[in-house]
């Protein structure tokens, strides 16, 4: 687990940004924490966010303190289309970006997110 939030400490936003949208289509989901209370939100000085990382085990790494309680859930990218991102866009709530400790991570507009994992599925399918 170290290794890749050493890795993610060590990508600039581009790069960070490059990695998750291409590991949240190959992997077809994209990770939250929830609690009790439903999905964990996050402050910046701007914006109300979800935080969303690639996979199970970088979410699980934000789990400690105040968010220990906190589990990963997985969302699958047709659910995230269909329902994530209309639903944050309505409520005007932004995503960050695999954030990890010692790193904020990338502060996005979902609609702007969900862009850039299409485009990516396209590229990707067009492969195949």
């Amino acid at each position: 687990m170290t290794t890749e939030i050493d890795a993610i400490l060590k990508m600039n936003e581009e790069q960070l940004f490059s990695h998750f949208v291409t590991e949240a289509v190959t992997q077809k989901k994209i990770w939250i924490l929830t609690d009790h209370y439903g999905c964990v939100m996050l402050n910046t000085e701007d914006e109300d966010c979800v935080p969303v990382w690639p996979n199970e085990t970088l979410a699980e790494a934000w789990a400690t303190d105040e968010w220990s309680e906190c589990k990963p859930e997985a969302i699958s990218l047709e659910k995230w289309h269909s329902h994530w991102t209309p639903g944050l866009e309505e409520d005007g709530f932004a995503v960050v970006i695999c954030p990890v400790e010692g790193q904020e991570g990338i502060v996005i507009y979902a609609d702007d997110l969900d862009k850039s994992l299409t485009k990516k599925a396209r590229k990707k399918s067009d492969k195949a």
